[in-house]
């Protein structure tokens, strides 16, 4: 992968090079990502689309590590779309219908602040991620494993509050 494509692919087309926030503005991105692939493939594509790209995150972050000599840069905000997939990975899968139509506003914007919560404080295996595994993996992995913790967070929170 050349640097040109690992760019588009890591900033997320772009929105990584934002000047404030570029995680949280990698986050957001995402939402109509997923909230499209979830209307047109439901839970399957979701997880389909999560993994491929994650695997094109790792090859994109790799050849940005290397150009740069930075471990972990703050424009690759690639590692968030994955996030932010799985996030909504457990709802698809359990109840699909909350996470299309006007209404699901509520889910993706909860959705959201679970995963950017869990991205931020980092515990358990997502800090260890973040900080013990220095390549590429460990870039996609902090961010797959707060997705995961989100998701579940989420799927709690839908339980006790909309008995889905």
């Amino acid at each position: 992968m050349n640097i040109k494509l690992a760019n588009i692919i890591g900033t997320y087309f772009g929105l990584g090079l934002s000047k404030y926030a570029p995680g949280t503005v990698g986050s957001l991105g995402s939402l109509p990502l997923a909230y499209l692939i979830i209307s047109i493939g439901g839970w399957s594509a979701l997880v389909v689309a999560s993994i491929i790209i994650f695997f094109l995150g790792v090859k994109a972050v790799d050849v940005i590590i290397k150009e740069t000599g930075n471990n972990d840069p703050s424009k690759v905000v690639i590692d968030e779309t994955v996030g932010q997939l799985l996030t909504f990975s457990f709802i698809a899968y359990l109840a699909p219908d909350f996470l299309v139509g006007i209404s699901s506003l509520f889910y993706y914007v909860l959705g959201f602040i679970f995963f950017r919560l869990f991205d931020i404080i980092k515990m358990g295996p997502v800090k260890y991620a973040d900080t013990k595994i220095k390549n590429a993996y460990g870039v996609m992995l902090d961010d797959v494993f707060a997705g995961l913790f989100a998701g579940i967070i989420l799927v709690v929170f839908l339980f006790f509050m909309v008995n889905i």
